[in-house]
């Protein structure tokens, strides 16, 4: 018989150390010869990006060993960091962007087969001025012996000091201590770029561009240029997208033709163009001959939104079908027939592809999770339809049985509106609670806040369930995954869309007895971590709340608390601060901690420079002497997203920790988290 236990009081063999150690996912696949090489979370080494190399044989290794850091810091976020290209004589040729100096290397693993590889050497120097030099979205060509990327280049001290180019690195190393060398391949017309992407013949290239104060989700610009004999791209003139149209990555056809993703018709869909695009004819859209085709219209994404530099949800083959990433809410792999709009979807139990896709012949690599696997490396041969896992392959570290059961949901929110969550209650295999009893009940609000939480297995999330906590994860109104529509519901809301959303899904889980009314808590990191501050100030409806790495002040956000890259976001979340200021300071939960009755637990990065440590640090000042439980919690040498296990370890912890207290819950195997008023 099945031992009774009071909800949150459960043993688990998910403790926080192995939540800690499984946290993060492969990112950024490529293919170099007939390998496949990927970066890695390597929590346990300083949090850093290990670059991994699978074999042709199946062996996978880490050639750079730690401290070697492969993840780039353009627009703070990042981007693609790494480019291979295969070698007959050499092997591989690998270039990477260093996360402390933010420098490309080149690296040539097999450069010494009979003895230690040669030491990555440095393709660009340093500058001291600002942030500095950074590299993102490098693209190798070796008959040019050039590294095509974007650069982010500070010119002052301030966040805003930046400028942002195309630009042609020397793979001599000549530019390593000389930023003169490094060649600028096309005028500066727009403050944020993505790497350029060369035509089949080499004769033009595309890539994406927008200004502020819009993000790449509210509207970019597809330019396409002519590449000349010197290998400049002239002509730059604008083909797709618009303010109101966002185009997050673009490509080109096997046979030359520019394919992109637009949501013009409400869902981010796969587009092609099928003229000739030159100087004489750019945007001369006349007759519906000339007007884009969109090559499998659904009411669905094949896109998302594009938060790093160089993110790939599309990818051409060589005999001319298209692996796509597509879905509502949930996605899937795809294989699309463009001449017919046959898509056939990837057999397996993967609901979740991350943005990341690499192809060589008739395979097609990508990284997918499901609710019963965490993050793999995935590849499909289209010939057979056969997809296996390949790389970072799922292993359970304790019994599966301890893994919460998703369920899909959909509320009711205000005004009728449908509001869309995964729901996890309470699950052990060798407990259950009193049949009286109702389970307490945490909301999570994701980042972003354009963004989903995705259907994964997620093992912080394991951590509470298993111990008889729920979890529901909410897409509030925002969200992507959705269309358009959907996620500008939070335009000039934010603050009241996300937090009325989150509140309706914790009060309809206690309404229909699902979840203990006098038990339910909200946590959210970042953009969440604003949500989960704002919830505790505008509702009653939770019992306490985690809030990490947040932000909490709009009015120091807004001017020159936060990086470039989202230093205009609010614009469209809050308003224009010279048109509505008053709206700042009314929803930033910094100016009204009075309001806060619940116990709370904040958790902050001292180097993060997207929501600062000063403005948790004004928070907790202004907390003090409320009577009001709560801990501040600062980590050294963390940023914007906690990587080292060591600081995971800690804040689960201390999270669980809060809600024992907050829930009248006995946890004598957790650190007690000392709370002052």
């Amino acid at each position: 018989m099945v031992p009774t236990a009071a909800y949150g009081t459960w043993p688990s063999p998910i403790d926080a150390a192995l939540a800690a150690s499984h946290d993060g996912r492969p990112e950024y696949v490529g293919v170099v010869g007939d390998e496949v090489w990927w970066t890695a979370p390597r929590p346990t080494e300083g949090g850093r990006r290990a670059l991994v190399r699978r074999r042709a044989d199946g062996t996978e290794e880490s050639p750079l060993p730690a401290p070697w850091n492969v993840r780039s810091r353009v627009v703070e976020y990042g981007g693609q960091p790494w480019a291979g290209h295969a070698r007959e004589a050499d092997g591989p040729l690998i270039v990477f962007s260093h996360f402390p100096d933010q420098r490309l290397y080149a690296y040539e693993p097999d450069a010494a087969p009979d003895g230690p590889a040669a030491a990555p050497r440095p393709l660009t120097p340093v500058s001291a001025v600002g942030g500095g030099l950074r590299w993102a979205d490098p693209v190798i060509h070796l008959d040019r012996g050039e590294v095509w990327c974007v650069l982010e280049e500070f010119t002052g001290p301030a966040p805003t000091d930046v400028r942002r180019v195309l630009a042609a690195v020397p793979l001599d190393g000549s530019a390593a201590e000389d930023r003169s060398a490094v060649r600028e391949l096309a005028e500066g017309r727009h403050r944020f770029v993505t790497g350029p992407r060369l035509s089949p013949d080499g004769r033009r290239a595309a890539w994406i561009g927008w200004d502020h104060p819009r993000m790449p989700w509210d509207g970019t610009e597809v330019l396409v240029a002519d590449v000349t004999p010197e290998g400049f791209l002239r002509d730059a003139r604008p083909v797709a997208g618009g303010p109101e149209e966002s185009v997050p990555q673009v490509g080109w056809s096997a046979d030359g033709r520019l394919l992109y993703v637009s949501d013009r018709g409400g869902w981010w869909n796969l587009y092609r163009s099928d003229v000739e695009v030159d100087a004489d004819t750019a945007g001369d859209t006349a007759g519906d001959d000339r007007a884009p085709v969109a090559l499998c219209p659904r009411a669905e994404e094949f896109g998302g939104p594009l938060w790093k530099i160089g993110l790939s949800w599309f990818h051409p083959l060589e005999n001319g079908l298209i692996a796509v990433i597509h879905g509502r809410g949930a996605t899937a792999l795809g294989i699309l027939d463009p001449e017919s709009g046959e898509l056939v979807d990837t057999a397996g139990p993967w609901t979740e592809w991350a943005p990341t896709l690499a192809a060589h012949g008739t395979r097609v690599i990508g990284v997918a999770a499901s609710p019963r696997s965490a993050y793999e490396v995935v590849e499909l041969d289209t010939r057979t339809g056969r997809a296996r896992v390949i790389g970072s392959a799922h292993d359970d570290p304790v019994d599966p049985s301890y893994y919460p059961e998703p369920q899909i949901r959909t509320f009711t929110g205000p005004d009728d509106r449908e509001i869309h969550a995964h729901v996890y209650p309470p699950h052990s295999p060798d407990r259950i609670a009193p049949a009286a009893e109702l389970p307490p009940y945490v909301v999570w609000a994701h980042g972003g806040p354009t963004g989903h939480a995705p259907l994964v297995l997620d093992l912080e999330i394991a951590y509470f369930t298993s111990r008889g906590i729920g979890v529901a994860e909410v897409n509030y109104g925002g969200s992507t995954g959705y269309g358009r529509e959907y996620r500008e519901r939070l335009r000039e809301q934010w603050g009241v869309v996300d937090v009325e959303d989150c509140a309706a899904v914790a009060e309809a889980l206690a309404t229909e007895g699902t979840a203990d009314q006098a038990r339910l808590a909200i946590r959210g990191g970042s953009a969440g971590g604003w949500t989960a501050a704002a919830s505790l100030v505008t509702t009653d409806v939770y019992a306490c709340g985690t809030i990490i790495y947040p932000i909490l002040d709009l009015l120091g956000w807004a001017t020159d608390e936060t990086h470039d890259f989202e230093s205009r976001y609010l614009e469209s979340l809050v308003g224009p601060l010279a048109e509505v200021p008053a709206r700042y300071r009314e929803r930033s939960p910094l100016h009204h901690v009075e309001r806060i009755s619940a116990p709370f637990l904040l958790l902050q990065g001292l180097d993060d420079v997207i929501c600062p440590p000063a403005q948790a640090e004004r928070f907790v000042a202004r907390m003090a002497g409320r009577g009001v439980p709560h801990a501040y919690i600062a980590f050294e040498g963390e940023s914007h997203g906690f990587r080292r296990a060591e600081t995971m370890i800690r804040a689960l912890e201390a999270e669980l920790s809060l809600y024992a207290q907050a829930f009248g819950i006995e946890r004598p195997d957790v650190p007690l988290l000392e709370l002052r008023q």
